[in-house]
């Protein structure tokens, strides 16, 4: 084998491996990502430019861990870190934060809206309804959302979603 043959080859290797760090952070597992970019870090120090980019998304890795651990205090921010986790795909992460939510106002209809969709989203669909319902009850707008929110889609048939968000 030629040096130039070897020198591909272990490109490859060290591109699959960038390949596979990329993928945990673009999945949002920042920690594991972190994990795997240190260790592409250690096995593959020749290839600089992608241990360069490496360096770049530790860093953000870290900083994404950094900014997990806010001390949330307010209605607010628990509403607001949940709608983050549930963007990010974390459903059971929004839900303990939108409980909390629930807990500081019992009477916020987009709680009960929230809490329905990533229950939905975590295929609870009878606790889903029953916060579509609490939310409508709430507020009558939930009641057109829910019609038209793609999350609620498999639920468009269902009759008991009919029957919640009927026009009255």
């Amino acid at each position: 084998m030629t040096e130039q043959k070897v020198r591909k080859d272990e490109f490859q290797k060290a591109l699959s491996a960038y390949g596979q760090t990329m993928k945990e952070f673009h999945k949002g597992e920042f920690a594991k990502a972190a994990d795997l970019l240190e260790t592409f870090m250690e096995k593959y120090p020749a290839e600089r430019e992608l241990v360069d980019r490496s360096r770049i998304y530790l860093a953000i890795c870290k900083g994404r861990d950094k900014k997990e651990t806010l001390h949330l205090k307010t209605f607010e921010d628990y509403l607001n870190s949940g709608v983050y986790r549930i963007n990010k795909g974390d459903y059971e992460g929004a839900l303990k934060l939108l409980e909390k939510a629930l807990e500081m106002a019992t009477d916020e209809g987009k709680v009960f809206y929230l809490l329905a969709d990533v229950t939905c989203r975590m295929g609870q669909i009878d606790t889903c309804l029953d916060y579509l319902r609490k939310a409508i009850q709430k507020d009558k707008f939930f009641r057109i959302l829910a019609q038209n929110e793609s999350d609620f889609e498999p639920l468009w048939e269902d009759k008991k979603f009919k029957l919640i968000t009927r026009m009255s």
